[in-house]
């Protein structure tokens, strides 16, 4: 008689599972939250410093939710999906003020707090509580389509919810801390997406898919739509000592909350521009354009130096939304896009010779 999937991926878990991961020693529910907000869309490898960076600077909910957007945003910078550290921190705000500083040790409150979804507080009361819990992350989603067989695209609701009722009768009742991340190391060591490992797979023995042969048909990919294009123009603004003009996003949308070089319209006149920050400029210099691809869309960059002569201006601007940034100084924690990061490292283009 088959062995139950949670013994059986319990028993590989014991010989072959991840325990050595940062936030799992402690298994604290703050620590166990924050890796959870990192790791998702990001890998474990790419995470873990930036992990053990944040947990430096912000050792507790409460210093968290004290620190200003900014910083936070900085020790993010290059994680992507930013609207994740946003989240955190407001999310860290409202347990200062609704939970006395703590992570509520209940599902409906998780998910009530700013990018906690479902699988998040599962994730959270299984690996910081050792509470029975339920997740579905990509990794999971990807194990029990393939065990299971079940057809369709997982974001559908029908097929989620087929999903989530599976990923519960095949949770187990005790080491729930164990069980959750043995099925999320299933997924990312040996059932991966392409040539998964099913030789070593411990639950292999009744996979439908594995005994219909059709491994590499599951999960089923989201339907395909052709991205728009879109197209602008990012002046790259530098002052004789090094200091750059950055102009802060809106909260929300596109990189939100984060400093960028100005963008307009790829038709903007670029003698606009400059009488817009009253810029004395020595050299204007168009750069090679570059594509900077999201998830919904591609963005078609042509990138303008800008060398300023004489001293900064200054910058009257609503809402203090533009500033002057010193890339090498140090003493400004910005979160920074990463085109951004991109731009301001790179050279001055060549000047264009007339023919």
């Amino acid at each position: 008689m088959t062995q139950p999937f949670s013994t059986r991926l319990l028993a590989w878990y014991d010989q072959h599972g991840r325990k050595d991961l940062p936030w799992q020693h402690p298994r604290a529910p703050y620590r166990v939250w924050i890796s959870e907000i990192m790791l998702q869309q990001t890998q474990v490898t790419t995470v873990i410093g930036y992990f053990e960076k944040f947990m430096a600077h912000f050792p507790s909910v409460r210093d968290l939710a004290k620190a200003p957007q900014d910083e936070v945003l900085h020790l993010w910078t290059g994680l992507g999906y930013y609207a994740r550290a946003r989240n955190l921190h407001k999310a860290a705000q409202a347990m200062v003020t609704e939970h006395n500083g703590e992570l509520p040790g209940d599902l409906d409150a998780l998910q009530a707090l700013p990018g906690i979804g479902r699988s998040t507080a599962g994730a959270i009361l299984a690996q910081g509580f050792d509470t029975r819990a339920v997740i579905l992350d990509g990794n999971v989603k990807r194990v029990l389509t393939r065990h299971g067989a079940v057809e369709g695209f997982p974001g559908r609701t029908a097929v989620a919810k087929t999903l989530w009722e599976l990923a519960d009768t095949k949770t187990p009742d005790t080491r729930s801390a164990d069980y959750t991340q043995a099925i999320m190391d299933l997924g990312a060591t040996l059932c991966v997406r392409r040539t998964p490992n099913c030789d070593a797979c411990p639950v292999s023995q009744d996979c439908a898919a594995l005994k219909a042969n059709r491994v590499s048909d599951f999960p089923y990919p989201k339907p395909k739509k052709a991205k728009p294009t879109k197209t602008a123009r990012m002046y790259i603004v530098r002052g004789s000592e090094g200091d750059v003009l950055l102009e802060q996003r809106p909260q929300e949308g596109i990189w939100g909350g984060l400093w960028n070089p100005p963008e307009r319209a790829a038709d903007y006149a670029d003698s606009s521009f400059l009488a817009e920050y009253d810029l004395d400029a020595g050299e204007v210099l168009q750069g090679s354009p570059f594509r900077h691809t999201f998830s919904h869309y591609h963005l078609d960059i042509t990138p303008v130096f800008v060398a300023l002569n004489g001293a900064l201006p200054a910058l009257v601007t609503d809402g203090d939304a533009a500033l002057w940034y010193q890339p090498e100084g140090g003493q400004q924690q910005l979160g920074l896009s990463a085109v951004a990061v991109k731009l301001l490292a790179a050279p001055l283009p060549e000047p264009q010779l007339p023919l």
